[in-house]
């Protein structure tokens, strides 16, 4: 991977950092690029059992870097070719996809504001630890554009669709507090504590029964998209899988001798 996005696996858990701080994050091509390709790589990998989401410095992620962009902008016109905007294609819809959809849980740790894809990135983890001095914007209208890296699926599920197009349509800070209130914040802790309390999230996570936490993503995706008799089909689908783990196993039998569980992720 490159500076800009260091990767690291231990213990089952994958920590991807955005490394980009005097930038605050911002995401240029070989940003893009290297948090993509970590994304997929901690998917893919049968070894990793869950993902921490995180960043250095003061922000999290403030989105698309723009004097990178500005170039791209200006140099498709003059050529009168190309697609100005096939980083959404080409990155951020592959990072989304990778945190959605991978069947182990994501964590992101939000140590700062987090803007555009910044806040994309964000809302495709399954639980957010937010430190209480950090912030979310959609931003993308303030610069003429529309939503991108999943906002407009992620945002209505976690506020609604109103709230969702209030925000999307009147970007503005949305500060720690209130979107604990809203539900983009899934904890508030100190700033100082942000680090330590994210990756223990995280750490539990990995240690924790990986096919139920697999079932329950996609559980939680199917039923956003489908009536209640189509859901109750799928419940029993994948609790019949879960049920046939060797973790449930385990479950089982630590809660009857009254010992914690030490799972084995399958």
């Amino acid at each position: 991977m490159a500076d800009t996005v260091l990767y690291e696996v231990t213990d089952g858990l994958a920590t991807i950092t955005l490394n980009r701080p005097d930038a605050m994050n911002a995401m240029n091509t070989e940003a893009k690029v290297a948090l993509r390709d970590a994304a997929q790589a901690a998917a893919a990998d049968p070894a990793v059992r869950a993902v921490l989401l995180t960043a250095t410095g003061r922000a999290f992620c403030v989105g698309q870097d723009l004097k990178e962009h500005i170039g791209t902008l200006t140099a498709a016109r003059e050529a009168g070719t190309g697609d100005m905007m096939s980083t959404v294609r080409e990155h951020y819809n592959p990072v989304v996809r990778a945190l959605t959809e991978m069947p182990k849980p994501v964590v992101a740790g939000v140590n700062g504001v987090a803007a555009g894809a910044g806040f994309g990135f964000a809302l495709a983890a399954d639980y957010r630890v937010v430190a209480d001095t950090a912030s979310f914007n959609t931003s993308f209208a303030g610069v003429a554009l529309t939503a991108d890296s999943g906002v407009s699926w992620t945002l209505p599920r976690v506020v609604g669709p109103g709230r969702a197009a209030d925000l999307l349509l009147f970007p503005r800070s949305i500060k720690a507090q209130e979107a604990y209130e809203l539900g983009i914040a899934s904890r508030v802790v100190p700033g100082a504590d942000l680090a330590a309390e994210a990756a223990k999230v995280a750490r539990s996570l990995a240690a924790g029964p990986t096919l139920a936490y697999a079932a329950i993503k996609e559980s939680l995706a199917y039923g956003a998209g489908h009536t209640l008799d189509a859901t109750l089909d799928k419940e029993d689908e994948l609790q019949s899988r879960a049920g046939a783990s060797e973790d449930h196993t385990i479950a089982v039998q630590a809660f009857v001798a009254k010992e914690q569980p030490r799972y084995l992720g399958r």
